[in-house]
């Protein structure tokens, strides 16, 4: 994997979502929402892709959006299904994500992401539009929601919960990338600074309440639940994220943990792939591609005392139920 970082200041560059065309309710884009017409591709080890699953999960769309989920370790023809037989998959036919780029855009040469809503009818990828496919699944495809849903970006909350995305984005989500893939020490020092300056404020802002946003789970959560999730087991260490871990953040462990165990969140998150993805496909930063052992993730499971601070995880509605068989993951630990 080639990690496209700039010669002169050492930063690491993400490339922008090049395919960015919406799927809505009054199909204005071309995309029109309807139930088993389109396909999540994602990956388990992608925090970007995780935002797809949690919140398809939270608001009951399995039947009506599938998924595909891609191996964690990627080649260089990109995110590969040789998860599945044949290793093809079995709803698109193809053996890789590239294709579907492809399809849309015959010629491409930008980079492959996930997640990616592939059209299974023309094979065409639709969007790698990571933020606007999450909150076009809580806004656009409510004819969808199964009963009892969360409003995960409630109207007159949103100005607040952009303005928590913004902030998050840039010295959290990015940040952590930053820092990992930083070439230069500067270029490392100050992504390193922006992180634990945003944790330290984002640990006094949730001293006091149980969400970042009002008094149930919003966008804003399940944002920042992805970085955190992974914070121990692979950006402490492979991307010397290392002040602290999230486990030595009271606060912020208490938070993350509270969600773990919230349904819709930790029944997605496969630490297996998670830390066999960032330990064996960047090799410029980890040559020997070996996977640590630790850290012990057990550690998820225990209490946090959260319940204290009172809020309603899901408003007036009610928990996602268990997970559709195919996608119930194994204990892990």
């Amino acid at each position: 994997m080639t990690i496209p970082t700039d010669p002169e200041t050492g930063k690491f560059e993400r490339a922008p979502n090049h395919f960015a065309a919406r799927i809505t309710a009054d199909g204005r884009e071309g995309w029109p929402v309807e139930a088993g017409r389109y396909r999540l591709v994602v990956s388990r080890a992608c925090p970007w892709a995780s935002r797809g699953l949690i919140v398809r999960r939270l608001l009951g769309l399995e039947q009506v959006l599938s998924v595909a989920v891609a191996d964690p370790i990627q080649d260089e023809r990109s995110w590969r299904f040789t998860l599945d037989p044949g290793g093809k998959d079995p709803v698109l036919g193809i053996g890789f994500l590239y294709e579907a780029y492809q399809a849309a855009e015959p010629g491409y040469e930008g980079g492959i992401s996930v997640p990616a809503v592939v059209d299974i009818p023309s094979g065409k990828l639709v969007t790698n539009d990571y933020p606007q496919i999450t909150l076009d699944l809580s806004t656009e495809w409510t004819a969808y929601h199964r009963e009892g849903a969360p409003e995960l970006y409630p109207e007159k909350l949103r100005d607040e919960i952009d303005e928590v995305n913004r902030a998050v984005y840039k010295d959290v989500n990015a940040a952590v990338y930053e820092a990992g893939f930083a070439t230069k020490q500067s270029a490392y020092d100050d992504a390193y600074a922006r992180l634990f300056a945003r944790l330290d404020q984002l640990s006094e802002r949730l001293a006091g309440q149980r969400f970042l946003v009002g008094d149930t789970i919003t966008e804003a959560d399940v944002r920042l639940f992805t970085t955190l999730v992974r914070f121990d087991a692979v950006y402490h260490g492979h991307f010397k994220c290392n002040r602290q871990k999230l486990s030595d953040l009271p606060v912020l462990w208490a938070y993350a943990r509270d969600l773990f165990q919230t349904p819709g969140f930790g029944d997605t998150v496969d630490f297996d792939h998670i830390k066999r993805h960032y330990y064996q496909v960047h090799e410029q930063i980890n040559p020997t591609r070996i996977v640590p052992r630790g850290p012990d993730l057990s550690g998820w499971a225990t209490p946090h005392g959260r319940e204290e601070l009172g809020g309603r995880p899901f408003g007036d509605g009610t928990p996602p139920g268990p997970p559709p068989a195919e996608e119930r993951l194994p204990a892990q630990w």
